[in-house]
């Protein structure tokens, strides 16, 4: 009969301790690069989201330039930081002047795929010439593809100065 070798197990071998100082300094270097690198690329994709994005009240007009039930189209110049120079862009909205002196501000964007929608004076709807949207004045869907009303602004008067938040 061949004798086999006695297996010997690790409890029995005996401790190096320089061994086990390096085996866990680098299990603490690579515990650190893999935390920075988490940090980093989390960092990197969740902070343009966290990040709060100043609203501003954009003079839209003079309120006697209104009409009652007719909407007028106004573009706002947004002015914004890009890098080291400003951006400026350009958003249009629909002023639309009810009886009793208020003002509501639509934002000029389908809500269906995003074209800009136009003024039908003759028909007083907005419509989307994309996809054929039909919005009234008040910015609810009449008839077409789009999924939800238009987008309203808040507005503010301050004497005869309509202000719109964008």
């Amino acid at each position: 009969m061949i004798e086999q070798p006695a297996r010997i197990s690790p409890s029995s071998l005996p401790e190096n301790p320089r061994r086990t100082f390096l085996v866990r300094v680098i299990q603490g270097v690579h515990t650190t690069i893999g935390a920075t690198l988490a940090f980093v690329l989390g960092g990197a994709a969740l902070a343009p989201g966290l990040t709060r994005r100043e609203r501003l009240w954009l003079s839209a007009g003079d309120l006697s330039a209104l009409r009652d039930g007719e909407p007028r189209a106004v573009t706002l110049r947004v002015a914004r930081q890009d890098g080291a120079t400003e951006a400026v862009d350009r958003r249009v909205v629909f002023l639309v002047r009810s009886g009793d002196g208020g003002v509501r501000a639509l934002d000029s964007t389908c809500t269906h795929l995003g074209c800009r929608t136009r003024v039908n004076a003759d028909a007083l709807q907005i419509e989307c010439p994309c996809h054929g949207g039909v919005y009234d004045l008040e910015g609810r869907v009449v008839a077409g593809p789009p999924p939800r009303p238009l987008d309203e602004l808040p507005t503010r008067v301050e004497g005869t100065r309509i202000l719109v938040q964008v």
